[in-house]
């Protein structure tokens, strides 16, 4: 799951949890809610140890180019 689909689970989680007044029968969508933010969440954090660990949150990359004699 990528980043952005996980701000799109907390963002979904968010609206069932606070602004929808729906009632279904034998569903919790507060509940429903919390846990959409809940797992958003884990992977928000899993996806940013995943980039430190791979060098790619928050880092800049050096890019280094060789000069090379194109000469026939």
């Amino acid at each position: 799951m990528s980043l952005g689909g996980c701000i799109i689970l907390i963002a979904v989680g968010a609206i069932l949890a606070f602004a929808t007044d729906w009632h279904i029968q034998d569903v919790n969508l507060d509940l429903v809610g919390w846990i959409l933010m809940i797992v958003g969440l884990i992977g928000v954090f899993a996806f940013r140890s995943i980039g430190k660990r791979r060098g790619m949150a928050g880092g800049h990359t050096t890019v280094i180019e060789e000069e090379r004699d194109h000469r026939i």
